[in-house]
């Protein structure tokens, strides 16, 4: 599947928290850090996500906001 989003995250999934409809998916990347995804639990059902898969985190964002206390 081709996609226009050019930031493509591989790793692990190192935890899977589901909590009514919504899931919270933590993927561990190459270097031992995490990144956070929060997604529906329909697709984390159709995607058959489970601990230790390989996934790709893909991100796009129109705005990143960056703040110094």
């Amino acid at each position: 599947m081709a996609l226009s989003a050019r930031n493509h995250l591989q790793g692990t999934v190192v935890d899977l928290r589901t909590d009514g409809l919504m899931a919270e998916v933590t993927i561990e990347l190459g270097d031992g850090q995490t990144v956070t995804s929060t997604i529906t639990k329909g697709s984390a059902d159709r995607l058959e996500l489970a601990e230790a898969d390989e996934v790709a985190a893909v991100i796009k964002a129109s705005e990143v906001m960056v703040n110094k206390d």
